[in-house]
């Protein structure tokens, strides 16, 4: 049997075929499309018609790649990115351009929720999330706000992947692992925190789709899509889910003991947990998985856009920054780059900058720049890390993804600063591949467990394994402090 993987992303949507009985990627295909120009700083959007365009280019590729095999095909599963706002009217149809996660206009409104609940402690306290400009229901409040019109015209609410799943089957549906990214979801008892709710609008209760189980099928696909795909008539919808979260599947990370780590152009690290994961502090995330477990998450802005920055400035290409970096020591002379060149999640800097502080005439090199590029953006996630292993999570192996996980050199600042072995997967679709994962589970009706498929489906590269040299670990620790240090100090005064 053949299943499709559907990740539908800020940049581009891909769709693999996976072939059930021998693992192999039989089909693959990427489409492009971009952001809406022209908004004011800070608000980042798209038209949810460009990711149904995409998704349908992909699976017409796919299935014609497989030919006369189209129809081993039983399963269909989506990723997408998360905490997007789907607004719909009474039509269906999309009300206005999507708020995405990586916009950041909806600070005042994030800060008049939490003000309502005694702070961000008690935001924690309602639903287990402190309440910040990438989720959800800060957007449904900025567009009460600012477009009262389109707020009377909404009538549902989805994700971004509960839109392409309710274009694929018809039906409107949110599973726990996504939804529990809106900022709403009672991350404890995986309902509706109606307190939250109200305060934005009582009404917004009916926009809601019915929420359940990520486990459960969402639906089947459309006849009309059946036919145009050349596909059969059972084919299953699978509940999908955050990127993140199919993620997690698509790199084995289906039981607690290891994290997923991605160095994209944004950053994630995530690890399934058997029980919610509150932060007090509200640093790290708490949210649900796509298997009905937990995955408390740490998000920062800024991975490799930094050094892509930085290799543009000096008009490298990557070999050239690879060797700069390896050339440059551990600690890179003492120069420090704080990475926050988009603003950042982790820690919470919405309208943060970059900054470089250590600069001395016998260190300003471009080496010296690349490595502490390449550092400062490696400790942001180290610093969550450390905030897992104080939750109490202390995994002994992280699976690297993304762009930067091809460095053979990053891998290893990535080990030493985490004190963990790391390795790489045998693919880089692992959103992708999850959700083919997840629509074999559906499909095979409980009959097969995540850790039977993963076992067999997910493939470690292990000429990529790095351990961590001690030695290196220790002065990263102290390099960590200090720049958390400078960050608090920068923030206090005004200056970041």
């Amino acid at each position: 049997m053949y299943f499709l993987g559907i990740d539908s992303g800020t940049q581009s949507t891909k769709a693999i075929v996976l072939d059930l009985e021998t693992g192999k990627i039989v089909a693959h295909h990427q489409q492009a499309y971009s952001l809406i120009s022209g908004l004011p700083a800070g608000h980042l959007e798209q038209h949810p018609q460009d990711w149904i365009d995409a998704v349908d280019v992909c699976v017409s590729s796919c299935v014609q790649q497989v030919g006369d095999k189209r129809s081993a095909i039983k399963g269909i599963g989506v990723s997408g990115q998360q905490h997007g706002l789907v607004a719909l009217g009474v039509d269906d149809k999309p009300v206005r351009p999507a708020k995405l996660w990586c916009d950041t206009s909806t600070v005042a409104q994030c800060d008049e929720i939490a003000h309502e609940f005694g702070g961000q402690p008690g935001c924690i306290h309602l639903a287990g999330n402190a309440m910040l400009p990438g989720y959800t229901i800060p957007k449904v409040l900025w567009m009460k706000q600012n477009e009262p019109e389109n707020f009377a015209k909404t009538t549902s609410i989805l994700l971004p992947h509960d839109y392409i799943n309710f274009w694929l089957s018809g039906v409107k549906r949110m599973e726990y692992g996504d939804a529990s990214g809106m900022g709403i979801l009672n991350v404890r008892t995986r309902q509706w925190c109606n307190e939250i709710i109200d305060f934005i609008d009582p009404r917004v209760r009916s926009m809601l789709p019915p929420l359940g189980s990520s486990r459960e099928v969402h639906g089947i696909l459309r006849k009309e899509l059946a036919v145009k795909w050349a596909l059969g008539g059972d084919v299953v919808i699978s509940a999908g889910g955050g990127d993140n979260m199919m993620g997690a599947i698509g790199t084995g990370n289906v039981k607690p003991g290891c994290v997923t780590a991605s160095f994209g152009t944004s950053g994630t690290l995530y690890g399934v947990a058997g029980e919610p994961v509150v932060d007090g502090q509200g640093e790290v995330a708490a949210f649900c998985d796509s298997t009905d477990q937990w995955l408390p998450l740490v998000c920062t802005m800024n991975v490799t856009v930094v050094t892509e920055q930085v290799r543009t400035m000096y008009g490298w290409n990557h070999q050239q920054l690879e060797d700069a970096v390896k050339g440059a020591p551990v600690g890179a002379e003492g120069v420090v780059f704080l990475p926050y060149l988009n603003g950042e999640r982790t820690p919470n800097l919405p309208n943060g900058s970059g900054v470089m502080h250590g600069l001395r005439a016998t260190n300003m090199t471009p080496a010296n720049i690349a490595r502490a590029a390449v550092e400062g953006a490696t400790l942001g996630l180290a610093y969550g890390l450390k905030r897992f292993r104080e939750l109490g999570m202390n995994p002994q192996e992280v699976r690297l993804t993304g762009g930067g996980s091809r460095s053979a050199t990053w891998r290893q600042i990535t080990a030493d600063a985490f004190g963990a072995e790391v390795v790489t997967l045998g693919t880089s679709e692992g959103a992708a591949l999850g959700s083919a994962i997840q629509a074999a589970y559906a499909q095979a009706g409980g009959k097969v467990s995540y850790d039977e498929l993963c076992s067999k489906l997910v493939a470690l590269d292990e000429s990529t394994r790095c351990t961590p040299n001690a030695e290196n670990h220790e002065l990263y620790k102290a390099q960590l402090e200090r720049q958390m240090d400078l960050t608090g100090r920068l923030e206090q005064t005004g200056w970041l």
